[in-house]
């Protein structure tokens, strides 16, 4: 593995653009989102048309007040300033099990009570408590099973990636992604520990963290990531930041992981070689690296291939799948990213979808660009996957220049 150096030039590649409507509307979002998330599920299921005894109508509406007021204040003290973890964790479950209990009273409150109205099923008190017996029911066994999603060692995700440009000598190269490992509050050392131990089975060739690490500084979380140090590949270990290493001193995680052994790709490349070919392995700072206002820090595509012969295929690690387009427009063979969590909790994908091109899986882009984008590795916040589970990836790089066999 030969090391090209580091090239950072002092502009940016791409320019500020000027906020659009939706980036707009999204500042209400903090203020908005509280109520519709507490008061929509208060009024399906407690007032509108079950007619519970007062108690249970003042306590259940109590419970909703507690959510509505407790999520915001928790997360202040646990996300803000004081950085108190027991908060943190508070007030994420809230929020994790507000989003859920939302969803279904929406879908169930409208379209089970529909069911039951238009087959006839008993009288208009007895549907609308059937329907809330049914959300609560269903928001319970999501939570119990998202909890034990978010929680679990992943799967292990296994395809095959042919690129055309790839030489023989590189065929089955094997790559293995990690992300979005988001060590945090709740201490997961343990659990690190035996997503390494997993990818070391996997007898890498080269392995990638495409950031996110972890909600807090290196300092902090140390305990946690201290596992990476024990993670074994043939060629290298490669690292780039993501966004979340932007709130929490990223150059501290830098130099952590540095100090792990692994290889910080900050707007740089190295060159893998095997079997006479070889392929340039690039990385750049997440997007939001220049606004973080961190001397150096920004994404910077052309320092990342300064140096490199063109003909040469390229691997590229972007935290964020909408680095792509710049990947694409260079002629980057495969981009390898994160951030999005699949979505996490469904249906939140839909809001991802909105700032991101791709959700999960493999995708084409441009005339020979792929992008891989990962569900992630842990989970951010709320301590719960639904419908969208964390993976650890491997990736065999497959070449068609292969000898005809004899």
């Amino acid at each position: 593995m030969t090391d090209t150096g580091n090239t950072r030039p002092a502009d940016s590649e791409a320019p500020a653009s000027r906020p659009s409507r939706l980036r707009r509307l999204m500042r209400y979002v903090p203020l908005i989102a509280p109520v519709l998330l507490w008061a929509v599920p208060c009024w399906m299921l407690l007032h509108t048309g079950q007619h519970w005894p007062l108690p249970v109508a003042l306590a259940g509406t109590a419970l909703f007040a507690l959510g509505l007021f407790g999520m915001p204040l928790a997360m202040a003290r646990g996300h803000g300033r004081r950085q108190q973890d027991r908060a943190a964790i508070v007030g994420d479950t809230l929020l994790g099990a507000g989003w859920v209990l939302f969803t279904w009273s929406l879908l169930l409150g409208i379209l089970l009570r529909l069911a039951l109205t238009v087959a006839g099923v008993g009288a208009s008190q007895d549907r609308a408590r059937t329907v809330t017996w049914a959300v609560l029911g269903t928001t319970a066994v999501l939570l119990t099973w998202g909890y034990a999603e978010a929680r679990r060692v992943p799967r292990v995700r296994r395809l095959d990636v042919q690129l055309p440009r790839l030489g023989a000598g590189l065929d089955g190269l094997r790559v293995v992604l990690i992300t979005d490992t988001h060590y945090g509050p709740l201490d997961r050392a343990r659990w690190s520990a035996r997503v390494c131990e997993t990818v070391n089975a996997l007898e890498a060739d080269l392995v990638c963290h495409t950031g996110d690490i972890a909600d807090g500084t290196a300092e902090r979380r140390r305990a946690q990531a201290a596992p990476l140090a024990t993670v074994r590949a043939t060629r290298a270990r490669v690292y780039v930041t993501g966004n979340h290493e932007y709130y929490s001193e990223a150059q501290g995680w830098v130099d952590l992981m540095d100090e792990l052994g692994w290889e910080p790709l900050r707007n740089r490349h190295l060159l893998l070689e095997r079997g006479g070919d070889t392929l340039v392995v690039a990385g750049v700072d997440d997007v939001t690296a220049e606004s973080s206002g961190l001397t150096g820090h920004r994404a910077h595509l052309a320092g990342a291939l300064h140096g490199a012969d063109p003909d040469l295929p390229v691997l590229l690690l972007a935290h964020q799948p909408k680095f792509i387009d710049r990947a694409a427009a260079a002629g980057i063979d495969l981009q390898l990213s994160g951030h999005t969590h699949g979505g996490q909790i469904w249906p939140f994908h839909h809001l991802v979808h909105l700032d991101q091109p791709a959700l999960a899986g493999l995708s084409h882009h441009g005339t020979r660009t792929l992008l891989y984008t990962s569900r992630g590795t842990g989970f951010w916040g709320p301590p719960f996957r639904v419908f969208a589970p964390s993976e650890i990836t491997l990736l065999v790089l497959r070449s068609p220049h292969l000898p005809a066999p004899t």
